[in-house]
């Protein structure tokens, strides 16, 4: 079932002062070897009901200059120039001249000034409720009594649409889902009803429909208290969704800056372009109509595909509750396509992966291989040895292309290491394989004896993906492989992976929760729900004309990177 829902919160109309005046702020990092010049002359004002967001690539300074706000920048950070002012309250207050630890910083700190941070489950204690945590920062600032502050951290939890905040207040960070763990960083970030709200890239780790509750939560609570907000971000269609007015970073500098109209529709800066180019390719199909024909072999086939977990009976004797995690899953990989599987976290995505390729095993169903035409190998049955040849075959991406690398092994190490475990070459020959793969995937071979470190996180997913083409596979399952990178970069390696498939006739599972990505890089499409594969059919099919409901609701919350045509606001909410 789904109902349409729609905000219905107006903004408050803005003061003609700004609650926050940034003039010319600079700020260096004074490293072992050099001094980087982060933010360089950045000017800007926060007016209180308007929105400001601060878009810009991974490094381009954003988190530094929101940070640089509350002074809680790095020890080895220096604000060499610039001036930040706050107005509020009848009071004027030069941030900048505050000392870091000073009781004057700390009153801004969450009183004046509340802060999202993008990761909650890092950001929030794991060893205190999330009332007690709620609670310490309402009796700092607001000086209430522990029961007074109890039932108001009670209240915060109900606004920001907590079901049973009574019993969740007791609860800790680890009890809590994605979306939940943000929602209750955001009543704590509110708790001390500051003027003004800074959320740095709060949705990044959010499926779409849990971004767009988060978002018209935000905005909705920004409304009603009429507070000025700095949303720091790197995604357009957020961008176009809730700015007003837009900042454009580069290189630590603003480059371009102006109403959300005009960036949107008149950008003058050759980046600001290049970066709405990306968004706007994201958006389109990148597969023609005819890339993919009918008469093509399937591959490999999914058939009644289930994992239960706590099926088995516990130590006690007693049937733990049981969770079906991927329920009867159905679908066909055909030679050279490009499935996606979408839906939001939780509803199977990636543990039907793993049972692909059989690194969880399955608890009924089967996973049938199609090396070649008139060959089928039932993956569900393979020994161990023969499981190892398929795993060969069968290649993975990562999401995290930080974390998936060995910091201690060199790019020659990280993509030939397969190959030489594998016994096919060593020495020269192996290092000539190593140079030939990094080639293909757009890296310069002279750099293979450098470590990860020394890479960005573009690159770094393209040794990855150097990485999973070593064994020559004839199928690549990527799970959420562009989720952690900038819109620019993931359309590059969008194509990248494109244009590799197309010379090795790959074919590919493409697991993803955003559905613009799916869009331009898949041929057809499997919505998950609950570990329910709920529709499959072509990419235009299901982005244009979704027929379940809950299909329907996954698709209105994908935002749209045109501030005339807003979709979030009109979204269809699905309700089980």
């Amino acid at each position: 079932m789904t109902q349409t829902f729609e905000t219905t919160a107006e903004p408050m109309a803005s003061s003609s002062e700004p609650v926050l005046r940034v003039e010319n702020l600079s700020i260096d990092f004074h490293l072992r070897t050099h001094i980087l010049h982060a933010v360089r002359n950045v000017s800007f004002d926060l007016y209180p009901g308007r929105t400001l967001c601060l878009v810009g690539e991974s490094g381009s300074g954003k988190s530094v200059t929101a940070r640089a706000l509350l002074r809680i920048i790095d020890k080895q950070a220096v604000v060499s120039s610039g001036r930040i002012q706050l107005n509020t309250r009848g009071q004027s207050i030069e941030i900048s001249e505050l000392g870091t630890n000073s009781r004057e910083i700390r009153a801004v700190r969450g009183g004046r000034i509340g802060l999202i941070f993008q990761e909650p489950m890092s950001s929030l204690s794991p060893v205190r409720t999330i009332g007690a945590q709620i609670i310490e920062a309402l009796r700092l600032h607001r000086k209430l009594d522990k029961r007074a502050a109890r039932q108001e951290a009670i209240e915060l939890l109900r606004q920001v649409e907590i079901i049973n905040p009574e019993q969740m207040v007791d609860r800790y960070t680890f009890e809590f889902s994605g979306g939940m763990r943000q929602r209750a960083m955001i009543a704590m970030a509110l708790a001390c009803d500051p003027d003004i709200l800074i959320a740095d890239e709060p949705t990044t780790a959010l499926d779409v429909t849990t971004q767009a509750e988060i978002m018209d939560l935000v905005k909705r609570l920004q409304a009603s208290r009429g507070m000025a907000m700095l949303l720091i971000t790197h995604d357009l269609g957020i961008v176009a969704e809730v700015a007003d007015e837009v900042a454009v970073m580069r290189f630590g500098r603003i480059v371009e800056h102006g109403t959300v109209d005009d960036i949107f529709y008149n950008a003058k800066n050759p980046y600001t372009r290049q970066l709405l180019n990306s968004t706007v390719k994201l958006g389109q199909g990148g597969r023609s109509a005819a890339a993919l024909q009918p008469e093509r072999r399937a591959i490999l086939s999914v058939r009644d595909l289930t994992k239960v977990y706590g099926a088995a009976c516990s130590w006690l004797g007693k049937h733990d509750d049981q969770l079906t995690a991927v329920a009867a899953a159905n679908f066909d990989l055909l030679e050279g396509e490009n499935l996606g599987i979408v839906g939001e976290s939780g509803s199977g995505k990636t543990t039907l992966g793993r049972l692909v390729l059989r690194v969880v095993e399955p608890t009924a169903g089967r996973v049938v291989f199609r090396p070649e035409p008139e060959r089928d190998e039932d993956v569900t049955a393979m020994t161990k040895r023969r499981l190892m040849d398929y795993r060969r075959q069968v290649r993975l991406v990562f999401q995290d292309p930080f974390a998936s690398l060995n910091p201690r092994m060199t790019v020659k190490q990280i993509v030939g290491d397969p190959i030489f475990v594998s016994g096919l070459a060593r020495g020269r020959v192996l290092e000539e394989k190593v140079a030939d793969l990094m080639e293909l995937v757009g890296l310069d071979p002279a750099t293979m004896e450098r470590y990860p470190h020394a890479f960005s996180g573009g690159q770094r997913q393209r040794i990855g993906i150097a990485r999973a083409l070593a064994l020559d596979p004839k199928i690549i399952i990527a799970d959420e492989a562009t989720s952690a990178l900038d819109v620019s970069i993931r359309a590059q390696i969008l194509d990248l992976l494109l244009d590799v498939q197309k010379r090795l006739n790959l074919s590919c599972i493409f697991i993803s929760h955003d559905i613009s990505v799916v869009r331009y890089f898949c041929d057809r499409v499997a919505v998950m729900h609950r570990g329910k594969i709920v529709e499959l059919g072509s990419v235009q099919q299901i982005c244009d004309h979704p027929q379940e409901p809950y299909t329907q609701s996954l698709i209105s919350a994908v935002p749209h990177a045109d501030p005339r045509n807003k979709r979030m606001l009109h979204r269809t909410k699905f309700v089980a």
